[in-house]
């Protein structure tokens, strides 16, 4: 955020945790990217910050709810203020639970493979209206057409990314395999490690599709510990996966650090995954 945005974000949600008799006498970011995160002291909540355009917010609190009730490795929502989205000033506010981190911070792929077993498990016994993961391809493939949005963006990278999405979007929908309810962005980055196990944050990304889908998102060891994994959709998705990251990279908004570093950095890595997997992305 811009400094006086993230200022504003900040007094929002120490306005709002006092509001419901949180003490908060300092706020300290933890993440600062399309939505801030902050560590409230000395009440110790995680309070999450969006601007209220197009938040998703409201699905999170409730996924969060149903699979915390069900014992699926997800991160709580704060047990002493009612679960709800709170708004303030333009901006959404969740309120979570703050986990401290336990070591060691390095995660098997063992562990990890399970811990998303599980919060797959989990998934599968709710019905919920969520996006499929195609609708998420579909948003990368409208930014790379526009080059308003994507003004940085060579004409042969351009084409690149627009042909990898609509050819393997295409491919894995006709592989026609089970689907479920997905998390949607598992990645390491979205998980943590804490005294009570691996738990995954960021709930706003679930979509159906396959659990190879997920496993793209997750380091590659991990998918060698999932049970019936399809290895080579698996192939497909994390070379989809890369494809729609990248893009992201390319957006003139994209607020990652290092981001446009990244995006050169893996469209090598695109071009080298679909020569070694022989993959015609051309027709």
């Amino acid at each position: 955020m811009q400094a006086s945005e993230l200022q504003r974000a900040v007094a929002a949600a120490r306005s709002i945790a006092a509001s419901v008799d949180l003490t908060v006498d300092d706020a300290v970011v933890l993440q600062d990217s399309n939505k801030l995160t902050l560590r409230l002291l000395p009440c110790d909540v995680l309070a999450r910050v969006a601007p209220a355009a197009n938040h998703v917010a409201q699905t999170e609190i409730e996924l969060a709810q149903r699979l915390t009730e069900s014992g699926s490795p997800v991160a709580a929502l704060e047990p002493r203020v009612d679960p709800r989205v709170y708004e303030r000033d333009g901006f959404v506010v969740t309120l979570w639970t703050y986990y401290e981190s336990a070591t060691p911070r390095e995660v098997s792929p063992a562990d990890y493979a399970d811990a998303l077993g599980r919060l797959h498990a989990g998934m599968r016994n709710l019905d919920v209206p969520t996006p499929h993961f195609t609708d998420r391809v579909e948003q990368a493939q409208q930014l790379v057409a526009s080059r308003d949005r994507t003004p940085a963006l060579a004409d042969a990278d351009r084409e690149l990314l627009g042909n990898t999405l609509r050819s393997l979007r295409r491919v894995i929908g006709r592989r026609d395999g089970p689907e479920q309810l997905l998390h949607g962005e598992p990645h390491p980055g979205n998980v943590l490690t804490t005294r009570n196990g691996l738990l995954f944050i960021d709930l706003e990304t679930c979509c159906r599709g396959p659990v190879e889908f997920d496993l793209a998102h997750a380091p590659e060891e991990v998918g060698e510990h999932y049970p019936g994994v399809d290895q080579g959709l698996l192939r497909e998705c994390r070379i989809l996966v890369l494809a729609m990251i990248t893009t992201w990279r390319w957006d003139r908004d994209d607020q990652l650090p290092n981001g446009r570093r990244l995006g050169t950095e893996w469209l090598s890595q695109i071009r080298a995954a679909l020569d070694r997997d022989g993959l015609d992305i051309r027709s």
